[in-house]
């Protein structure tokens, strides 16, 4: 479904309803990117290769309520970027020889696309997270070790783009020769494996000086539970000369997800789950807001955001230029058991939780401004 939040108004439309594709699977998952004229793209995933994927355009700038099918094929874990001059360049995974590979391939009207082309193969694959300013357009991923795969997910890595994606470089911009097939190549920005950690990646973005910073959380082992401790997030961010890498908090599950972002007078504000919230040692928690403003040398919690319900949350994901008053948005669910899910939004300071209507009579209403949370950790 495709919606938005009205500044003006305060309020949000009745979702176009835009594919069914008939799974459960969350993995299929949609991401959505706006052209230069307005028009709104939707790219939808699927979880290898059983389904198709689909990018959908909508017929008029600006506008939910039409759109017009312009791509089928298959394609996973999308991330899409686009430059007004360039058109599109889309980064994804392949399903192939029994694990995932990273591709790129990019179009100039989003409708005819070049070739995939294959970046890095190492072992069994990668996940892999994207940012994206200026001319350049970042892509941070692990590696899955043969034999043990996406359980023993480690590493962590970064290239970028200058010319959206026909070459390909390292933060420093030594040239990089594609695909990456081996462990020890010079993206390499940290070698986790040796320590025995996996690797968990939840965010990137660009300082106000155009260096890129990454966040990520380690563990000891991939499964669930009290059994290897409290996992610890971290940053990476390049100072020019090196990568800086320094610890940031702590939370109890290796899927709590959350959003880094660095305001144009060089605040960090993060935004995750990690107090334990309904469900401990489950996906999420409750949502706190962090703040630093020595580039992640201390850190600050500024605020809880959520509180006091039987769901977990997690998941938090930032717009693309974020308005202040819509600066991250995430959802919420009973991690032990089926349920209903409900979807939240908070500014940038995090002084007020809206949640979104589950049901609407109308073809418009308003979020409803969630109470605010007790400040002390269960």
């Amino acid at each position: 479904m495709v919606s938005y939040f009205d500044h003006r108004t305060g309020t949000v439309p009745r979702p176009t309803v835009l594919l069914n594709k008939h799974t459960d699977d969350a993995h299929d998952n949609p991401v959505l990117s706006i052209d230069a004229a307005g028009h709104l793209w939707v790219f939808s995933n699927s979880h290898g290769v059983n389904r198709p994927s689909y990018v959908h355009r909508s017929r008029k700038p600006y506008d939910i309520r039409d759109f017009e099918l312009v791509y089928t094929g298959n394609f996973s874990y999308g991330h899409i970027w686009h430059q007004p001059n360039d058109g599109f360049l889309f980064l994804h995974t392949l399903y192939e020889r029994g694990g995932r590979s990273s591709y790129a391939m990019s179009s100039a009207d989003g409708k005819q696309w070049t070739k995939p082309s294959l970046l890095s193969r190492i072992e069994l694959g990668h996940y892999q997270i994207t940012a994206h300013a200026g001319r350049r357009t970042a892509a941070v991923f692990n590696f899955h070790p043969d034999p043990a795969g996406l359980n023993a997910r480690t590493n962590l890595y970064y290239m970028e783009t200058p010319d959206h994606g026909k070459t390909w470089q390292t933060v420093s911009g030594q040239p990089l020769t594609l695909p990456l097939t081996q462990p020890a190549n010079p993206a390499l920005v940290h070698n986790y494996q040796a320590e025995k950690k996996v690797v968990y990646l939840k965010s990137v973005v660009f300082d106000q000086a155009q260096r890129p910073v990454m966040l990520y959380l380690t563990a000891a082992g991939y499964e669930s539970g009290p059994k290897h401790g409290l996992r610890q997030w971290h940053t990476a961010r390049w100072t020019g000369a090196e990568w800086q890498i320094r610890p940031v908090t702590t939370s109890d599950h290796n899927y709590d997800f959350g959003e880094l972002s660095i305001s144009a007078d060089g605040a960090w504000r993060l935004i995750a789950p990690t107090d334990p919230g309904a469900r401990p040692y489950t996906t999420g928690g409750d949502m706190v807001l962090w703040s630093s403003r020595d580039q992640g040398a201390t850190w600050k919690r500024v605020r809880r955001l959520t509180a006091g319900t039987d769901r977990n949350h997690t998941y938090a994901k930032s717009p693309v230029n974020a308005h202040p008053d819509f600066a991250a948005l995430w959802a919420d669910g009973d991690t032990l058991k089926p349920s209903g899910s409900r979807l939240y939004f908070t500014n940038r300071d995090g002084t007020a939780v809206w949640e979104l209507p589950e049901q609407m009579s109308g073809e418009t209403a308003k979020p409803k401004r969630v109470a605010r949370p007790p400040q002390t950790v269960k």
